[in-house]
């Protein structure tokens, strides 16, 4: 198989090539756009972000034998442009948590009820993180990317990717423990 940095290079002289990335990272790529924006937007990001993949193909580091970071950072830039919609998204999740990946049987447990309720708990605190805190995060826990393919991604340095991975977590851990600490008690206003 191919890597990435050869399949780019190739594509210079024989454009068609380019349409193996596509195949190999549009799902993947649509999968984290669907969780940050919505699916009804997803896939014009997808498109558009292959589309200015394909217009700076030249411009790839191929020292990088790895296309993904790349292609996420891409995604982000585009993701950012449409940040009134993302944030319409986590509003609504934190209003209404949506279980979409259980099946039928499961939907209906205790667990899955928890699972929305932790959804839309999280949602909130999600949205209410700075966008450069929410992106390592998001990449992180969504997609699985290690440290260095998240600098890679946003174009910083790993040790700014630790730290903001951190700071993301301590502001979550920091509403948890709050949260914990108040469970059964009645406030009296």
């Amino acid at each position: 198989m191919s890597k990435d940095n050869e399949i780019i290079l190739r594509s210079l002289s024989r454009p068609a090539e380019f349409g193996d990335l596509f195949f190999r990272y549009a799902p993947r790529i649509h999968r984290y756009l669907a969780r940050r924006i919505g699916e009804s937007v997803a896939d014009d990001i997808l498109s558009e972000t292959f589309l200015v993949a394909f217009e700076k193909r030249a411009t790839f580091d191929q020292s990088h034998t790895n296309a993904l970071p790349w292609l996420f950072g891409i995604a982000i830039n585009l993701v950012h442009r449409h940040r009134i919609a993302e944030a319409r998204t986590f509003k609504l999740a934190e209003r209404t948590a949506v279980i979409d990946s259980v099946d039928d049987e499961t939907r209906n447990s205790d667990s899955a009820v928890d699972a929305a309720v932790e959804v839309q708990r999280l949602a909130g605190k999600l949205r209410k993180l700075n966008k450069a805190d929410r992106d390592v995060l998001l990449l992180y826990a969504w997609e699985d990317l290690t440290y260095e393919q998240i600098g890679v991604a946003l174009g910083i340095p790993t040790g700014t990717v630790r730290s903001r991975l951190n700071r993301a977590r301590k502001i979550l851990r920091s509403s948890s423990t709050q949260q914990e600490a108040d469970h059964g008690r009645v406030r009296i206003a």
